[in-house]
């Protein structure tokens, strides 16, 4: 098996749903008495929070580079806000970084989804990191809610769902902008905040949901194995 470099923290709440799919999907391969190689390093939530990208790019290309030294073989990004700092850190290391939207666009495509609603933090949706991604490499189009939404979206997942609460305010709010968002186009959702599939489950909607961390999770699975 290939060892990950897993970077965690944003929150610890998905660090562990990361740590836990990882281990439960290679398990299904290897068998569940054995466990994947992982060098976990979890950073402190304040880093994004603060919002200030040059530190939280400088603070990621660091960690990359000491689980490179410390012998992962790839790295994954245990949340779907921080990959904003992939183009910047992946041309300085050595050992691929595996990109969320990636695991995204496979998906979509095995569905023939071709514009997708993303649904997350502020800095998630009004980012390129992965619309621009999407675009480029898989031809997908992706649309957000409407700028009145956005701030009350990025505070249910900073203020709500990275603390581990879930409110039925919350899951009636991201009901309601699925609805609006096909409305305008969109044929499936990507769920882009770690803890918002353990908000909103496939069976509580009737719209394709691209449960990014599931998604994720596999294509780490995929590389420990010799997969990919």
């Amino acid at each position: 098996m290939k060892t990950l470099g897993m970077i965690g923290g944003t929150s610890w709440h998905s660090t562990i749903e990361y740590y836990k799919l990882i281990n439960e999907l290679v398990g299904e391969v290897i068998g569940a008495d054995q466990n994947p190689p992982l060098i976990l390093y979890s950073i402190n939530i304040q880093l994004m929070r603060e919002q200030n990208k040059e530190k939280i790019i400088a603070k990621y290309l660091d960690i990359a580079q000491k689980l490179e030294q410390a012998g992962a073989e790839a790295i994954i990004i245990c949340a779907n806000t921080p990959h904003m700092v992939y183009e910047a850190v992946q041309p300085l290391i050595n050992i691929p970084i595996l990109h969320i939207a990636a695991a995204i666009g496979k998906e979509a495509q095995k569905h023939g989804l071709s514009t997708l609603g993303l649904l997350g933090n502020k800095p998630t949706m009004t980012g390129d990191f992965i619309p621009g991604f999407l675009k480029e490499h898989f031809g997908i189009e992706t649309i957000i809610p409407a700028s009145a939404y956005l701030d009350q979206s990025h505070d249910y997942v900073s203020k709500e769902l990275t603390l581990g609460k879930f409110t039925k305010e919350a899951k009636d709010f991201y009901k309601n902008q699925m609805s609006l968002l096909a409305q305008r186009g969109a044929e499936g959702m990507i769920m882009g905040c770690t803890e918002l599939p353990l908000l909103i489950k496939q069976e509580e909607t009737a719209f394709p949901l691209i449960t990014t961390t599931q998604l994720h999770a596999q294509m780490a699975a995929d590389f420990i194995l010799g997969k990919v």
